[in-house]
């Protein structure tokens, strides 16, 4: 057969170029028809032993997750007794564009490439010298991305069914275990803020306690009037309204910002506050100096230091009461969104190859090498035509024995 084209080649008459139309291109396939259809049969060759023996099999497997949607908090109908939390209650959240995106970026984060790397051994699995490159091919194969339904899917890609399906399901218990560690919703945030004052307060309580017991015992228990006590309770419990405020405001800033009316109203609210515990100091005008008991000349020095020093329990047990309601409430508000994550799939081997299609490789093969086939055959008809043209081919052989000089030059030159 093949002796045949050549013969046909050769005796081929030559197509000038300016004259071929679209019957001559019929024409002159139709005289090579046995090249084409033997070019077609060797790339479907090559495309079948590609597809069934060398290309290797990839399996995708995916979990399909429904990430927290945002709501309004319940801490202004929990507190509303402390009327602490309103402003904060009213905030809308992290300001994300959706809960998805928030996740998305986790599940992509060093962080869990690096526990299902090593859980896996993947750098080993993949031949990968460095952790880097290991976390290179690890995010080319575990993707995950929010589809329009608002639902996050994470599709792993493996050369096995069963280790794409483990990777999907493990990269979404690291999202599991990552979100039960960070504050990602507006109640976590507001429970780890008050978590830190509680406990900086207690502390505080814990030293006054001392410091109260240690004057006691240094000037023996005095009993204060019930009109000064009340005097110290009253502005104690003032000045902790305020610290609990200022406490508040400080909270308010880690997700609004100084153009939110809550926070605008806190702040009036702790300077009308303040006057009024100035107005209430200022009240004791017969002492000097701030203080809020009784005059100095008619208490003794150890009077006056035991009075501070209760003074300074009060406020700190007022603050430290104040605090842990707000904490617990806190707590309680992040109790009620704690099923933030759900699974609705989760993934499972694959029973079918997500790669490579075969039926178009070999498809595609075949085409291959029809077009292959075409364009030699119009390449042979092109330079038949070129040299045919006298002109053209003195250029053709000027430009060959340029380029035979050149390589003897520089032959010559590395000889030397």
């Amino acid at each position: 057969m093949i002796d045949t084209v050549q013969q046909e080649l050769v005796q081929a008459e030559p197509v000038p170029l300016e004259t071929i139309d679209v019957l001559d291109l019929l024409l002159t396939l139709c005289q090579v028809w046995r090249q084409i259809l033997l070019g077609g049969a060797i790339g479907l060759t090559l495309a079948v032993l590609y597809a069934f023996l060398l290309a290797k099999p990839t399996y995708t497997a995916t979990a399909i997750i429904l990430p927290p949607q945002q709501s309004q908090s319940s801490a202004s109908a929990l507190l509303g007794s402390l009327n602490a939390l309103s402003g904060i209650a009213g905030a809308s959240g992290l300001g994300l564009k959706s809960p998805g995106d928030l996740y998305v970026g986790i599940l992509e984060s060093r962080t869990v490439a690096d526990r299902v790397i090593e859980k896996f051994h993947l750098q080993r699995l993949y031949h990968a010298k460095t952790l880097d490159d290991a976390r290179v091919r690890f995010g080319k194969q575990v993707r995950s991305e929010t589809t329009k339904d608002g639902l996050i899917h994470v599709n792993a890609q493996a050369r096995e069914a069963k280790l794409a399906a483990d990777l999907a399901n493990a990269v979404v218990n690291e999202l599991y275990q990552m979100n039960s560690q960070l504050a990602v919703t507006e109640a976590s945030q507001r429970r780890l803020f008050f978590e830190q004052q509680v406990t900086a307060e207690k502390a505080e309580l814990q030293h006054s306690e001392d410091e109260l017991r240690a004057t006691q015992e240094k000037t023996g228990v005095i009993q204060l009037a019930g009109q000064s006590e009340a005097i110290i309770r009253a502005i104690s419990t003032q000045q902790a309204e305020i610290a609990s405020r200022e406490v508040e405001l400080k909270s308010m800033e880690t997700f609004a910002t100084d153009q939110n009316p809550q926070m605008a109203m806190r702040r009036q609210e702790i300077a009308a506050m303040k006057e009024q515990l100035a107005k209430m100091e200022n009240s004791q005008g017969q002492t000097g100096g701030g203080d809020i008991l009784v005059p100095s000349g008619k208490v003794p020095a150890a009077g006056l230091e035991y009075s501070r020093k209760l003074r300074d329990f009060k406020f700190h047990e007022s603050l430290f009461e104040l605090l842990t309601r707000q904490y617990e409430a806190a707590r309680i508000d992040e109790a009620k969104s704690a099923p933030l994550i759900q699974v609705v799939d989760r993934a499972v081997p694959p029973q079918k190859m997500s790669a490579p299609a075969r039926t178009l490789i070999v498809i595609g093969g075949f085409l291959l090498g029809i077009a292959a086939s075409i364009g030699l055959r119009f390449a042979q008809i092109g330079a038949r035509n070129m040299m045919s043209d006298p002109a053209r081919a003195d250029k053709v052989r000027a430009i060959a024995s340029a380029f035979r000089s050149g390589q003897q030059s520089a032959a010559a030159e590395n000889a030397r």
